[in-house]
Formats: structure tokens, C-alpha cells, sequence
């Protein structure tokens, strides 16, 4: 693995007083990578108050400055892929193929919003409610200071990528990194500084989130928090206990469907990368596969033999197709689902075994079938590299099964008529779904909101919804001529007016909407 100068990143951490120190660990070796102070909630509350005086003078700078530093963090990011790709994998032991993803998504959502910032920040005209009688203008102001807490399975994606719009719309950021990814979100940092963004405007805390999570929840302006659904049902009652309104991204356990008259070998081949991209360790990560009948042998074998493919690894070799889990309590968890799904039945068709010669937390990925409905691995996220087979007698039990569920993050449908793969799915009731594609698919689509349904979250990112959830809209109405309700006019005269006026509006918009 790269060999990473973590020092002189971590002295941009600021504390109140001297910390305990918390180490590091590389994931690909095991061995201390570095260390960070243990922050306390005074850091927060500190942290807070730069960023807030920092803020306001940020907000009062013209829209195409704070454009100017998106153009350049589009730039910088990959200018500096290497030393980027060093950082992410020494934090996170992932493949450099899967690294690499983090640093195009921040490119690609630093290029979007710099490229439509005037039509999603500059005031809007809006209809009026009396036609010429009346001007109506929508305008959008930051909400101050966002908060986000960051998991450490995409620690540059998660804490660059939802900061620019953030820093666009004019507010300041405090990113709460994941305890065992702290570097990542400090070379963000830096990028930023680099870029031209004045320095408190966005600042990292380090620490547990057990300890920091309800400070900056109760201290910033808005909440924005990707990680379990567990915790987002802690993150979002610390929020409803302040006002403070959240974003939450949550799990998934998501769902593909491969239909009869799909090729089953273009389909196995993509399949893999739904399913085992970073390991796994991806919350719109294919999870369970759902295949017509007709085509489950088919399917089967040629998604089995694709995963035996896939080599592992935890240098930079670009050849690496998956690299190690995060931690030694992800290996447990992964590990867990197996074995529990075995012991109940379920078949091995690939994979299932700990592989320490290649690294300390590196899993084979894993194809099971015959999963009994009892087994954890059946509605339980895994967050790993394990997905289930299931044959399905057609398409609508298909869809009932992906829909049997509390989740509804993301999902795939594959199918040799693309149009009828379009009405599945918009049966399904996720976020997102890619029709014969993975889920890079909607990924990328950064014009369009991504999100969860049902337990897999609230909010989105991307898109117009991406950006206006870190403002606050102000409506302005003005008058332009005789008041809606004249002063002279009786309260009988002017009732009977509005009534035949508003009668008259009724049939017309029936021709003129």
C-alpha cells in the first residue's frame, strides 16, 4: 500500500486544549497509519463558531467567485488523482479502481454545480396571484452552517461532494468524518484551501460520533448525515430535538431483477460490479438477485463464473478487482451472514471464505442460493461482498419480492426490452433504479436526485434538491396595483367579485392553463 504523510494533514486539526490521541489503522495491513485527537464537544462548539463568522463574509461574495473555486476543486481533484488515490486507499484498504470513483464523482458534481449555479441559486419569478395585479419572486439564501457526518466507505465522495453544493448556496461546512477515515476528509480540506476557499469556511473535527454527533447536530443550521439506518434514527431524533433540519442517507438492502429474455451473460458481467464494487461496501450495492425462472441456470452459471474472476488485492495494482473490508467488525459481520445462512441451509456457490493471506480484512466475494427467509442474510444488510440468488417464476414476483422490505435505496433491473424494463421499473419503490445498467447508471446522473425511500432515508443529493436543501427560500410578493381586497368594497360586494372572478379563472385555465 502507499506510503501516506499523515502528519502535516492531521496538524490542520484544531482543539480547544491537548486531546487524546486515537490511532489510525490501515486496513490493508493492519498497521497504525496515524493518529488524530479524540475531539470533545467544546471542538465542535469552537469549530462552529469560525466557521459561522467565516460564513457570512463567504455568503456576501459574489455568485461567480464561489463558482470559481468549483471550477478550480473540478480541476484540482484530478490534477491531484494520485496523491488523492494514496490517501483514500491507505484509510480505507479499498481497490484503486474503486478509489479512483471518489475522485471523478467530486470532479463530475464540482463541474455540475459550477455549470448550473445561476439557474438553481438566482432568484426565480414566480406566477403571481392575480395575473399583472401582482410580482412574485422566489429567492434563496444559505442556511449558515451545514454539519455533516461522513461514513468511511466513500470519505472523499461523502464529504467533498456534499459539501460543494453546500459551499456554493454561500454556507460554511463542519465535516465529522468516520473515526477510521480522518485524512481523507483533511486532504478535502486542503483541496479546498487550495482552491480558494477561505479556511474556516470548511473544517474538519475528529472524534466519535457518540461523542460530537448530538453537539454539532444541536450547534449547526442543517444536518447532513450518510451512514445505517440505525443511526439515522438516532441523528434524526437528535435533529427533531433541536429543529435543526437533516438530510439522511440510509441503508439498503437492494434488489436486481434479471428477466427471461435478457442476455445472460452481459448481464452476469456488469452484475459483478453491482455487487461487489469496494467490496461491497456500498450503500447502493446490489445485494439480492431475483431471476426469472427460464433464465436462472443460465444466469447462474455465468454470474458465478464472472465473480471467480474477479481478483483481490490490496496494493495499487489497477488489476485489482476487490480490495479489503474496513475493519475487523465488518469482516465479523460479513463473516456472521454466512455462516448463519449456511448453518440454516442456504448453498455455496462461490467465495465464503476469509482470505488473511492477502490481507487482514480481505473476504472473497460470495454467491449463496436456497437462503432460507430466517437467515440475517435475508433482509439484513450485509455491507459486504455477499449476494443472494433467487429463482422467481416472472417478472411481477419479481417485483413483489424487491418490495418485500423496509428499505428502498436503489435497484437494477436487467431486461431484453428496455421499454418494459422502464415500467418494472417504476414499480419499484426505491430512489433509484438503472434499467441494464449498474449503479453507476444513476449515479452519474447528477442532474437528477438520489435518495432513499421507506427506511433508506430522507432528503437527496444531486440535482436542484441536492443544492436547495442547503438554503432557505424567501418569497417576495409585491402589489402592483389596487389591493385584492379594496378598502371601499363591502365584505358581501367583494365575496360575490372574487367568486364570479374566480369562476371565471376556473373555465379559462380549462383552455389557457
Amino acid at each position: 500500500m502507499p506510503t501516506v504523510e499523515t502528519e502535516s494533514l492531521g496538524a490542520a486539526i484544531a482543539t480547544e486544549s491537548e486531546r487524546e490521541q486515537r490511532e489510525v489503522i490501515a486496513p490493508a495491513t493492519g498497521e497504525r497509519l496515524g493518529h488524530v485527537p479524540r475531539g470533545q464537544p467544546e471542538d465542535v462548539t469552537a469549530a462552529v463558531e469560525r466557521a459561522r463568522d467565516a460564513q457570512r463574509a463567504w455568503a456576501d461574495r459574489p455568485l461567480d467567485e464561489r463558482v470559481a473555486v468549483l471550477r478550480d476543486v473540478a480541476d484540482r481533484v484530478l490534477d491531484e488523482q494520485s496523491w488523492l488515490l494514496d490517501v483514500l486507499q491507505a484509510e480505507t484498504g479499498k481497490a484503486r479502481v474503486d478509489a479512483v470513483e471518489e475522485v471523478f464523482d467530486v470532479a463530475i458534481n464540482a463541474r455540475y454545480y459550477a455549470s448550473e449555479a445561476d439557474s438553481l441559486l438566482s432568484p426565480t419569478r414566480r406566477r403571481g396571484g392575480v395575473p399583472l395585479a401582482t410580482k412574485t419572486v422566489e429567492h434563496r439564501y444559505p442556511k449558515g452552517v451545514v454539519g455533516l457526518i461522513v461514513p468511511w466507505n466513500y470519505p472523499l465522495t461523502l464529504a467533498l461532494s456534499d459539501a460543494l453544493p453546500a459551499l456554493l448556496a454561500g454556507n460554511a461546512v463542519v465535516c465529522k468524518p468516520a473515526a477510521s477515515t480522518p485524512y481523507t476528509a483533511l486532504a478535502a480540506a486542503r483541496l479546498l484551501r487550495e482552491a480558494g476557499l477561505p479556511e474556516d469556511c470548511f473544517q474538519v473535527v475528529t472524534g466519535t460520533g457518540s461523542t460530537l454527533g448530538e453537539p454539532l447536530i444541536e450547534a449547526v443550521d442543517m444536518i447532513g448525515f450518510t451512514g445505517s439506518t440505525e443511526t439515522g434514527r438516532v441523528v434524526a431524533e437528535a435533529a427533531g430535538r433541536h429543529l435543526t433540519p437533516a438530510s439522511l442517507e440510509l441503508g439498503g438492502k437492494n434488489p436486481m431483477l434479471v428477466l427471461a429474455d435478457v442476455d445472460s451473460e452481459t448481464a452476469a458481467a456488469q452484475a459483478v460490479e453491482d455487487c461487489f464494487a469496494n467490496a461491497g461496501q456500498l450503500c447502493v450495492s446490489i445485494e439480492r438477485i431475483y431471476v426469472e425462472q427460464a433464465n436462472f441456470e443460465a444466469f447462474r452459471d455465468a454470474f458465478v463464473a464472472e465473480t471467480r474472476q474477479l481478483t483481490l488485492g490490496v496494493g495499487t495494482d489497477w488489476d485489482v478487482d476487490v480490495g479489503s473490508l474496513q475493519s475487523a467488525d465488518q469482516l465479523e459481520r460479513v463473516q456472521a451472514h454466512v455462516d448463519d445462512a449456511l448453518d440454516r441451509g442456504a448453498s455455496l456457490l462461490t467465495g465464503g471464505r476469509h482470505r488473511p493471506d492477502v490481507g487482514p480484512f480481505v473476504y472473497e466475494p460470495t454467491v449463496l442460493t436456497d437462503v432460507p427467509t430466517d437467515a440475517d442474510l435475508t433482509d439484513e444488510e450485509t455491507f459486504g461482498p455477499v449476494v443472494r440468488l433467487e429463482s422467481v417464476p416472472d417478472a411481477e414476483t419479481a417485483v413483489e419480492r424487491a418490495n418485500d422490505t423496509p428499505y428502498g435505496l436503489n435497484a437494477t433491473v436487467w431486461s431484453g426490452d428496455r421499454e418494459r424494463g422502464e415500467q418494472l421499473a417504476r414499480q419499484i419503490e426505491c430512489g433509484t433504479v438503472s434499467v441494464n445498467g449498474t449503479y453507476r447508471t444513476a449515479w452519474v446522473s447528477v442532474d437528477a436526485p438520489m435518495g432513499g425511500r421507506k427506511d433508506s432515508g430522507i432528503g437527496r443529493r444531486h440535482g436542484r434538491q441536492g443544492i436547495e436543501k442547503y438554503t432557505d427560500s424567501q418569497t417576495v410578493a409585491v402589489q402592483r396595483s389596487l389591493p385584492l381586497k379594496p378598502s371601499w368594497a363591502s365584505n358581501g360586494l367583494w365575496a360575490r367579485t372574487m367568486n364570479a372572478t374566480l369562476r371565471a379563472w376556473n373555465r379559462l385555465s380549462r383552455w389557457w392553463p
